[in-house]
Formats: C-alpha cells, sequence, structure tokens
C-alpha cells in the first residue's frame, strides 16, 4: 500500500517536471549556451545544495529524536528531505506534495502523530527562518544603503509584517496549530464538513500532535534554537549562489547585495507559492531586484534561468531517489487505524 501511495507521489512529480520543461521559455540552443557561460561555476552551484540539504536534515533530524524512542537514521532523513522539497517544487499550492510524503514516509518509524508533528514542526521551522531572514535582510539594506522615504515606508511595512507572522508562529509553537488549523477550516464553506467529521474522529490525535509541538519550545529550546540557526544559515549558505552567478556576469556585486537580492526574490516567491516553481514569478524578482541595486536586470534575467535549470536537475535527483533505495515494505495502513 506504501508503494501505491509513494508511486502516486511520483507521478505527480514526474508529470509537473516534464510539464514545466515544456513551458521553460528559452531555446534549448540559449539555455546550453547560458549553461557553457556559467562554465565550471555551474557544478558549483548544483553542489551547494547537497550542502544545503544536508543542513535542512540535520536541522529536521533533531526535531525528530527527543532521545526517546525515534531512531530515524540521518540518510532517510537526507533523503526525504531532498524528495520532500523537490515534490514542494513541482508541485502547485507547495506543501500540498511534499509534507503529506515525509509524512508518509516517516510514519513506520515513528508512528503518525510523531511523524505528522515532526514535519509540521519543520515547515513552521523552514518558514520561520524565512522571517528571520527578511527581518535581518530589513536591518541589513539600513545598514549598506541609503534610504529614501518611499522605500522607508515600504521597509517598515515590510518589517511590520515579518514581526506579526514571527509573532503567529512563536504562538503556535506555544500551543500547538493542529487544533486551530482545524478549528479555521470549520469556518471555511467548502471545508466545513471534512473539518468538523475530521476533528470529531481525530481529537485525541489533534491534541497529542499539539501537545507535541508544544514540547519543543517548552522543554527542547536548545533543539529549537539551534534548528532555527541551521535554517537560518541555510539562507546565507543559498546567497552564495547568487553571488558566483553574477560574479560570471561582473566583479561588481557585493555579497551583502547577493543577501539582499535573494531576500526580496524569496519574499516575492512566497507570496505566489500556488504556482508550481512560482514560474515567471522568481525569474522577474531577480530582475528588479538587480535593478533596484544598480545592475542591469538582464543580470537577474540570467541568474533567474541558471537557478531554475538548477532546480530542475534537482528535481529530477529527487523523483528519481524517491523510486529507488526502499527496501522498507512496512505497510502503512496500520498507522492510520
Amino acid at each position: 500500500m506504501k508503494d501505491s501511495y509513494r508511486n502516486i507521489f511520483l507521478l505527480i512529480g514526474v508529470i509537473a517536471f516534464i510539464i514545466m520543461l515544456f513551458t521553460f521559455k528559452i531555446k534549448f540552443d540559449e539555455l546550453l549556451a547560458n549553461i557553457e557561460r556559467a562554465g565550471f561555476l555551474f557544478p558549483i552551484v548544483i553542489l551547494i545544495w547537497v550542502f544545503i540539504y544536508m543542513i535542512n536534515a540535520i536541522s529536521w533530524h533533531m526535531i525528530i529524536h527527543d532521545h526517546k524512542d525515534n531512531h530515524v537514521p540521518y540518510l532517510k532523513v537526507y533523503k526525504y528531505t531532498i524528495t520532500g522539497f523537490a515534490l514542494n517544487y513541482a508541485t502547485p499550492f507547495g506543501f500540498m506534495g511534499g509534507e503529506p510524503y515525509r509524512i508518509m514516509e516517516l510514519t513506520p518509524y515513528v508512528g503518525i502523530s510523531k511523524a505528522t508533528s515532526s514535519v509540521i514542526l519543520y515547515i513552521m521551522m523552514h518558514i520561520f527562518a524565512h522571517f528571520c531572514f527578511w527581518s535581518a535582510s530589513i536591518l541589513l539594506f539600513i545598514v549598506v544603503h541609503p534610504v529614501n522615504m518611499a522605500q522607508g515606508i515600504m521597509l517598515t511595512f515590510a518589517g511590520v509584517f515579518c514581526l506579526f507572522f514571527m509573532y503567529l508562529f512563536m504562538q503556535g509553537y506555544k500551543y500547538g496549530m493542529a487544533v486551530r488549523t482545524i478549528r479555521l477550516c470549520q469556518k471555511i464553506p467548502f471545508l466545513k464538513k471534512w473539518a468538523i467529521r475530521f476533528s470529531e474522529e481525530k481529537n485525541e490525535t489533534l491534541e497529542l500532535i499539539d501537545s507535541q509541538i508544544a514540547e519543543l519550545h517548552k522543554q527542547r529550546k536548545k533543539t529549537f534554537y539551534t534548528s532555527l540557526f541551521l535554517e537560518f544559515t541555510t539562507r546565507i549558505i543559498g546567497c552564495v549562489e547568487v553571488f558566483l552567478i553574477l560574479r560570471i556576469l561582473t566583479p561588481d556585486v557585493q555579497f551583502f547585495d547577493c543577501i539582499l537580492i535573494m531576500a526580496f526574490t524569496s519574499l516575492l516567491s512566497n507570496l505566489f507559492f500556488f504556482l508550481p516553481m512560482q514560474l515567471g514569478i522568481r525569474e522577474g524578482g531577480f530582475a528588479i531586484a538587480t535593478g533596484g541595486l544598480a545592475l542591469t536586470g538582464a543580470y537577474g534575467m540570467y541568474l533567474g534561468i541558471i537557478t531554475r535549470v538548477r532546480e530542475l536537475i534537482w528535481i529530477g535527483i529527487g523523483m528519481l531517489l524517491m523510486k529507488i533505495g526502499n527496501k522498507n515494505k512496512t505497510d502503512i495502513n496500520k498507522y492510520y487505524k
């Protein structure tokens, strides 16, 4: 049964991957020319994500292991990290693909409630780190660039936006989010009946998940802040990719500017999370960000092309990993009874 679920996720990912290849608005010879221009730096850009996913996996592995009876091999977590992000990138509505897959794969090791809570906790940490990164980037912009009134107003709104959601996440860490999310769904017309029925059937499981979420912040503060630091670190390492690609085009680029480019583009991309791979949004974000920092917008478009190719390669790797190396044939049905 578990293999059937995995094959469904794999099929969704492969279909999305093929669609994105055919909707990639650049001719093949132009794409090869851009990759050739990158030269030896292109493989380095690919390899950077080996380390980024490695740190992501360490962060999630720490959340899963609470010094009790949870013994999930790190390499398995590393694999599920890569495949989960591959599905998230390839499917619409982002986390609708990768997170159910991660819960499914983790369930045989730790049970459904712990698998669900650890995946929720990790994705909360992943998003929370985004808000921390955006907030830090606002401060960085103020320090390294003169700010006019229009920029000051925009940065103020962005700062308030980030602080508000950081507050919501801290509340979620303190009290849990599973029960609250289902209660919110009960107020949405199309989800109301399902949410009420699900709440009645799974109330004890939802409360257990919330208690496990709250435990991380209340009793395992070292794990909480270490995991957050690791996730924040991956954002900075991701800026190295931007720096290397732009250095192909011009020596007049500072690493601080690459942080600001990445912050703006990731914020814009996440606002359009419902688009698979944020098609067109990321390229536009790179063009606007580079243009706003006295670099030509063409640099941003080139940056978008190279990062898009890198992402397609890692989606392909994720799909391949999903298909191979699965020796665990545990029947997942018993965990959902």
